[in-house]
């Protein structure tokens, strides 16, 4: 009985400090990601999102910057998320050695996302971006509103917009916070 009691009492004193928004090894449904590329703005960007069979996800493509494109991304729905008790977005990821963006949404209607850019190594690494970091951008240009608020969020996404032609590719195996 006394271990019980000790068990309630470290809990409430130490409260789970981390939560995942999603992990790919342990979900397979990938219904409430989408991809969107600069075809919706006449770009002939290309990518795809696949489940690979070792649990991590593969976003590739190739990106051009012919006919006004230049960006290709993956995004993440999902229903609203309280996150004022966390500092940090942690990506377990493996990069090309290209950089990449990590945009997030407060409400999935906003129009504005708040970004934080971030460099790959070629390597499988974790990192930690604060939430604090990241600023409020519209189609490329920085808008004079406070960084995000770090209160709750609907929506994530990658993306890659590095002016230049290139192929990519990405693993993902979770995102999460701290």
């Amino acid at each position: 009985m006394k271990i019980i009691y000790l068990f309630l009492i470290l809990s409430m004193v130490y409260p789970d400090s981390t939560s995942n928004i999603f992990d790919f090894k342990s979900k397979e449904d990938t219904n409430n990601w989408y991809v969107i590329n600069d075809g919706v703005m006449g770009g002939f960007s290309s990518s795809s999102l696949e489940i690979k069979p070792d649990g991590k996800a593969l976003f590739k493509g190739h990106v051009t910057t012919e006919n006004n494109g230049g960006f290709a991304s993956v995004r993440y729905t999902f229903t609203k998320k309280e996150v004022s008790k966390f500092t940090y977005i942690v990506l377990r990821i493996k990069g090309d050695g290209k950089d990449y963006q990590f945009r997030i949404k407060e409400e999935q209607e906003q129009r504005h996302s708040y970004i934080a850019p971030f460099s790959t190594s070629g390597k499988w690494e974790v990192i930690k971006i604060p939430l604090s970091k990241f600023y409020p951008s519209f189609r490329g240009n920085t808008l004079d509103i406070p960084n995000f608020s770090g209160k709750s969020m609907e929506e994530i996404a990658f993306l890659i917009a590095n002016k230049t032609k290139e192929f990519f590719q990405l693993e993902i195996e979770s995102i999460s916070l701290e």
